[in-house]
């Protein structure tokens, strides 16, 4: 008689945080500092935005309240997503047992089958994640708007026309954008200058360029590829940020928000030989997610034509 290997796992609230943290806090945007992370949004954020003119006057024996204070708000409104799916649990159980018997380079895999499934769900989960943070868009099937939609959209966003990346003119144009900086977040410690991977390899190869082919620092082409600085701003690959698009903006001006100790959020593998005698395996995971800014007027972005 064949062995039947029930794999039934359930997490829901906060039992689900661990995996869903893996899911929605690891893409590289998210993973690198690139973003500001709000956990535990139950509704919606409110992003309070103050601005202050007129501060200092002359000194008298009164208190005569001259200043200038503007607030107004963003707000940051996670959407719920699921992801749904069917497999054979035979099928997947084969993969699985000749992998964990050592007939490949795989060494750490989970102990279990449906840890295995729940892993590779959200190693997938957190890919699409990084690309919707930056190019989503609500109108689209499991996407909320990414930041590049919602910095188009708004009209205080400092914006910069451009060209495809290439080395002999990524410098200028990264120059365009460095130029368009506010003074007032101009150096500081967390501005950075976000750009797609194809400009990133752009400014790379520029550098290895440089000098008739001796390079930055003599070095020729073997530039190396950790931090890089542009003008005294830091550079920072965003892995789902759409071809030649660059970003100029302060980390903790952009957010990231989710309710990751949600009531509404589950994980679980459902092994349906008990309930209609098939070798399926249902997956269900539910979440919530978003991504927003506070102050437009403090971002520059750059569209490629």
């Amino acid at each position: 008689m064949p062995t039947t290997t029930n794999i039934t796992t359930s997490y829901a609230g906060e039992k689900a945080m661990p995996y869903l943290s893996a899911a929605l806090l690891s893409p590289t945007t998210i993973r690198n500092g690139g973003i500001t992370v709000k956990p535990n949004i139950k509704f919606k954020q409110v992003l309070k935005r103050v601005a202050m003119s007129d501060l200092i006057k002359d000194g008298t024996c009164d208190f005569t309240p001259t200043a200038t204070i503007t607030v107004d708000e963003n707000t940051l409104t996670p959407k719920e997503f699921q992801v749904n799916y069917t497999l054979c649990k035979q099928d997947f159980q084969d993969d699985w047992d000749a992998i964990s018997m050592g007939l490949s380079a795989h060494d750490n895999l989970p102990p279990d089958l449906a840890s295995f499934i729940i892993g590779k769900t959200v190693a997938e989960v957190a890919t699409a994640n990084e690309s919707i943070i930056w190019n989503g868009a609500d109108g689209n099937e499991g996407e909320f708007d990414g930041l590049i939609t919602l910095f188009t959209a708004d009209a205080t966003v400092i914006d910069q026309a451009g060209i495809a990346a290439a080395s002999g003119t990524i410098q200028a144009e990264m120059r365009k954008v460095i130029n368009l900086i506010p003074e007032a977040i101009y150096g500081k410690e967390d501005l950075k200058l976000y750009v797609a991977p194809n400009v990133w390899r752009a400014y790379v190869s520029s550098l290895a360029l440089q000098g008739g082919g001796d390079g930055y620092r003599n070095e020729g082409s073997n530039q190396g590829f950790s931090q890089l600085q542009f003008e005294g701003v830091n550079i920072f690959m965003a892995s789902g940020m759409p071809s030649s698009y660059m970003v100029a903006a302060q980390s903790s001006n952009l957010f990231f928000g989710t309710g990751l100790s949600s009531d509404r959020n589950e994980v679980k593998v459902l092994d349906m030989a008990d309930k209609d005698g098939s070798r399926n395996v249902r997956f269900v995971m539910r979440y919530t997610a978003a991504v927003g800014y506070a102050y437009g007027a403090e971002v520059v972005l750059y569209t490629p034509a």
